[in-house]
């Protein structure tokens, strides 16, 4: 069967050879860019979980929609983790600049449709907004952000048992996903519940800007930590979240929530009117 007529043998764009993506291009204009991050998630989880995330999303989503996904990057805009050994981070703006080039790199080739897969849950979403208006309006591409953390949170909370919901830094979530993905780089035994010292008082009453808590029922502002500060607020295992009831089963069942609500999101990229796209200059 001639390869334009078929789904092409990988997901993975960089697995392809170059007249395979041709062939790609004539029936489908979509593109899935995973985007995570090197960063500590406590002293039983390893620093690929934020990466892990975008892979796992994008690759799924993918290979259930039949579209591409190109590589992976693993370094994002971390600098509050910069208080724990190993944490590699990006400037926001190297950050911002990257997701503009490879970007445009996709849409000179033709692709007209491009899905940022942030697996940095959050932390990333600054710069590459920033960048997904700079790509709109340079090259009247689509542009969209799928943050994994954002994207099935009230499927999410629904089968997390933690107080507080399980949803933040290696807590139930994360420890889950980790379980079930990638377990051989999992300490389970290190992980401990979430107790914050007692000399470390709330910096505000206020939550975070944008909230990983599906019912938004707290008043929120934005400020901003230290790495210093952020690794006393985290101390002693650079937790922010309560890993006890962490299963992979369930990390199996969260993972599938969020690659439905892609595969969802992208039967609407798919369908969304995209005019005259502007190939960028190089």
């Amino acid at each position: 069967m001639n390869a334009s007529a078929s789904a092409p043998r990988s997901c993975w764009l960089h697995e392809l050879r170059w007249p395979e993506i041709a062939a790609y291009l004539e029936r489908e204009d979509m593109v899935l860019v995973p985007i995570g991050a090197t960063e500590q998630h406590g002293r039983h989880l390893p620093l690929l979980v934020d990466t892990g995330w975008a892979i796992a999303a994008s690759e799924g989503a993918a290979r259930k929609s039949g579209v591409l996904a190109a590589p992976p990057l693993h370094f994002g805009w971390s600098p509050h983790h910069m208080g724990y050994p190993g944490t590699i981070t990006l400037q926001a703006d190297t950050l911002r600049r990257v997701a503009i080039d490879v970007a445009e790199s996709l849409i000179t080739h033709g692709f007209r449709r491009i899905v940022f897969v942030n697996g940095n849950r959050i932390a990333n979403l600054p710069p590459l907004e920033i960048a997904a208006v700079e790509i709109k309006n340079r090259t009247g591409a689509y542009v969209g952000i799928a943050d994994t953390g954002l994207i099935a949170k009230r499927e999410i909370k629904a089968m997390c048992e933690a107080e507080d919901g399980g949803l933040d830094h290696a807590g139930e979530v994360e420890t889950s996903f980790a379980l079930f993905w990638s377990p051989s780089h999992v300490a389970i035994g290190e992980a401990r519940p979430r107790q914050r010292p007692a000399d470390v008082k709330p910096r505000s009453r206020f939550g975070w800007t944008i909230e990983l808590d599906p019912d938004l029922t707290g008043n929120s502002v934005s400020f901003v930590v230290s790495p210093d500060e952020y690794r006393r607020d985290t101390a002693p295992d650079g937790t922010r979240s309560d890993p006890a009831s962490a299963t992979a089963e369930k990390g199996e069942r969260i993972l599938q929530a969020i690659v439905d609500n892609l595969v969802a999101y992208l039967d609407e990229v798919r369908s969304a009117e995209v005019g005259n796209v502007r190939r960028p200059p190089l």
